[in-house]
């Protein structure tokens, strides 16, 4: 007879190839999106994939607001705990679709320098939004990059909160390239992914690819894996770790790491005593303490939605 731990790891691997056949065969954008893809590939888990494969995934006027739409939605729903963010087609994304959004950034409106400036703003601090509307999400966001990730496809994925890669991907910060400085999140975000402020500095300023094996050990991604078949596989099981525990742990977690990235130990730590005053007031303490006891795996607990 098989035991418990066999007959888990057997269910275990058929329910993450399941999902990701199920992901793999999304046959394009979801409506009412354009550029996205939106699935449930397993319980509590919503895939968002990036589907302009034609287009290498650039990131045009439809993906900016697209993408802000897709994450509240996420955030307001309760089946959610955790978000896989992967693309279609050959990359992950070739960054900013140019021709697209060049009348947005190159012919702002107004009468005199100071109208245009206000609007050329207003329309940065939108596109910024794109991908801070990840960061302010309280649900956990793994990115699968393969591929290149060139441009904007650096400023969403150091907005995720785990970030892994297949051997073949590569990363650019490509904006010095096209005359201007990174304004929607690379600039402020890499420097605190990345432990060497030289490299974050050497990247920016030379616009160089950075390869797979040089993100992992610099700390860009976590893991690295053979092709992109992998990648996905580890990807939803990682998910599914995290989808399996209480979402009111999860998501406090995930508010007090980006919390106390910007903030003092000091302040860190009181707002985590504030968090918990109420947050420590749940049934999922008890549930998950006495599966420990008996020694069950947290996803044959049953936590309540959030």
């Amino acid at each position: 007879m098989l035991s418990a731990v066999v007959r888990s790891a057997l269910t275990k691997h058929t329910y993450v190839q399941s999902a990701v056949r199920a992901m793999s065969s999304s046959a394009g954008p979801t409506s009412p999106y354009t550029t996205l893809s939106i699935s449930q590939p397993a319980e509590n888990i919503t895939h968002v994939e990036l589907h302009r494969p034609e287009k290498l995934n650039a990131m045009n006027k439809a993906f900016w607001s697209e993408m802000v739409d897709c994450f509240n939605e996420i955030t307001a729903d309760p089946d959610c705990r955790v978000v896989l963010v992967s693309a279609a087609g050959k990359i992950f994304t070739a960054g900013i679709d140019l021709m697209d959004i060049a009348s947005d950034i190159l012919q702002p409106q107004g009468d005199d320098v100071a109208r245009v400036s206000w609007n050329l703003r207003r329309i940065i601090a939108k596109y910024q939004e794109t991908f801070s509307v990840i960061e302010k999400c309280p649900k956990p966001v793994v990115v699968a990059v393969h591929g290149a990730c060139i441009g904007g496809g650096v400023d969403l994925i150091t907005a995720c909160d785990i970030r892994l890669c297949s051997q073949d991907s590569w990363f650019q910060v490509k904006e010095v390239d096209i005359g201007l400085a990174a304004d929607v999140g690379t600039l402020q975000r890499l420097p605190k992914v990345i432990g060497s402020r030289s490299l974050v500095n050497e990247l920016a300023l030379t616009a160089r690819k950075m390869y797979a094996d040089e993100a992992k050990s610099s700390g860009l991604v976590s893991r690295v894996f053979a092709d992109k078949a992998a990648m996905m596989t580890g990807a939803l099981e990682l998910a599914g770790e995290i989808a399996a525990r209480s979402p009111v742990a999860v998501q406090g977690t995930k508010v007090n790491l980006i919390y106390s990235r910007d903030h003092s130990v000091t302040d860190g730590l009181d707002y985590m005593a504030t968090w918990n005053m109420s947050m420590l007031q749940t049934q999922d303490v008890m549930k998950a303490a006495q599966a420990a006891m008996e020694k069950k795996v947290p996803r044959t607990v049953a936590f309540s939605k959030l």
